[in-house]
């Protein structure tokens, strides 16, 4: 059974640091597409960052480019939030694609649970 478990979330003042942690179980990605994604009522499910294990590229959306990264080592994802606003509250959920092709948040197979974030100005 592939779980994908995050951890990390909390409070913390504006300006402050988190870092999220994703660690999945029951199977090996190789290859494939993972990445976060946050929500919160009322809004659509963002993609914040996405990593392709093979090559190791990544990807940040603007709303956080520069202040949030991305990575993988062995079976857990990381999220490094740095310099975090009021706006980046939020659930953040982990996600993983079952197939090698594809990055969209429609091609994510698997889902985490989510963590909250709460940022305080």
């Amino acid at each position: 059974q592939v779980q994908l478990v995050e951890s990390g979330g909390g409070s913390v003042q504006a300006g402050g640091s988190l870092t999220l942690a994703c660690v999945v179980s029951g199977v090996t990605f190789s290859g494939n597409c993972m990445g976060w994604f946050r929500q919160s009522p009322r809004k659509e499910r963002e993609g914040v960052a996405l990593i392709w294990t093979g090559v190791r590229a990544t990807w940040t959306g603007d709303s956080v480019k520069a202040r949030f990264t991305i990575s993988k080592v062995s079976n857990t994802l990381s999220l490094q939030m740095d310099s975090l606003k009021a706006e980046d509250s939020d659930i953040y959920l982990c996600a993983a694609t079952r197939m090698t092709s594809g990055c969209s948040r429609s091609a994510m197979g698997y889902w985490g649970q989510g963590t909250q974030v709460t940022v305080s100005s």
